[in-house]
């Protein structure tokens, strides 16, 4: 049980700084990125179940929960038994863990409820400034804006909007803009927006000074590749490819999702190429898998021990 404590902290640490920017450095997501997805949940739910486990190891160790799942020893006992060094470092340890656990909760309530807002605000607006006619309007969810630039992109949620500029149907052909809106409805089909949202409350909830920005960056660029890969589906690779050259200056508000954006070179660069490589997300499955495991078990378990304790007693 000593041991356990400094083992689950040692991998939290790692899942939550390390091992990201190994990860945001390599090529091969880019030809699987729903396995690489995947494999980058699996590290984030890793390090906040390690982070969780840590915690618990160290407050068994402090606490000493008896039969009935109460402590059985106090803190001047415990620093008799472990030495006052060794149980200001379990102290500090077991501060952090629950300080990752409030800024999580906190992360994701406030991630939630002001994108959510914008969201609502921005569809009011789209909604009033739609300046499209019959012919554009080919589904109830599609709100064209009167620019000259090519603009794309799409608002998540339960009423979901794919917002269109007027330069988009004057500068794409029509294959290129079928292209552009199965992109975007693939985000909204996905519920890719929940899962940069979840991405988003992970990274804030660690200490600035322990965490890696590549999560979130990787994680944003894998979910664009997703709905790149459906569009290629519906138009083949060279309309879309054309289009997100034409938006690739496309920008959108907070809470939104753009067809363009600053990864536009390297999507353009990929669908030159063969997408999907089975044995290479065989292993990213499999890695995944391996690397949840063991954490989730971790902190199942002892919680599963602690709550038969309590009802027997």
């Amino acid at each position: 049980m000593n041991a356990t404590a400094p083992i689950f902290a040692g991998l939290a640490l790692l899942l939550a700084g390390p091992v990201p920017a190994l990860l945001g450095r390599a090529a091969w997501p880019y030809r699987t990125p729903r396995a690489a997805l995947v494999l980058w949940q699996s590290v984030a739910l890793a390090a906040v179940l390690s982070a969780f486990g840590s915690g618990l190891a160290i407050a068994s160790l402090l606490l000493v929960p008896g039969p009935n799942g109460r402590p059985t020893t106090s803190p001047t006992k415990e620093i008799a038994a472990l030495g006052l060094p060794l149980w200001l470092i379990y102290v500090v340890v077991f501060a952090l863990t629950l300080l990752v656990g409030a800024r999580l909760i906190w992360a994701v309530i406030r991630v939630g409820v002001h994108t959510r807002r914008r969201r609502a605000r921005h569809r009011m607006l789209v909604d009033l400034l739609d300046q499209g006619s019959a012919d554009q309007h080919r589904a109830a969810d599609i709100r064209v804006l009167a620019a000259a630039e090519p603009i794309a992109y799409c608002l998540p949620g339960l009423r979901r909007r794919v917002v269109l500029s007027q330069g988009t149907f004057t500068s794409l052909t029509e294959s290129e803009l079928t292209a552009i809106v199965s992109h975007e409805r693939s985000h909204l089909r996905a519920r890719h927006d929940l899962v940069l949202e979840a991405f988003t409350a992970a990274h804030e909830a660690f200490p600035r000074v322990v965490r890696s920005k590549s999560a979130l960056d990787s994680v944003k660029l894998l979910i664009e590749l997703l709905a790149d890969d459906t569009a290629v589906k519906a138009t083949g690779p060279t309309p879309l490819a054309r289009a997100l050259v034409a938006c690739s200056n496309s920008t959108a508000p907070q809470g939104a999702m753009a067809v363009g954006g600053p990864t536009t070179l390297i999507r353009i660069q990929r669908l030159a190429g063969p997408l999907g490589d089975p044995r290479i997300a065989s292993v990213a499955y499999l890695a995944a898998a391996a690397i949840l495991v063991v954490p989730t078990l971790a902190v199942a378990i002892p919680w599963l021990v602690e709550l038969s304790r309590l009802f027997r007693a």
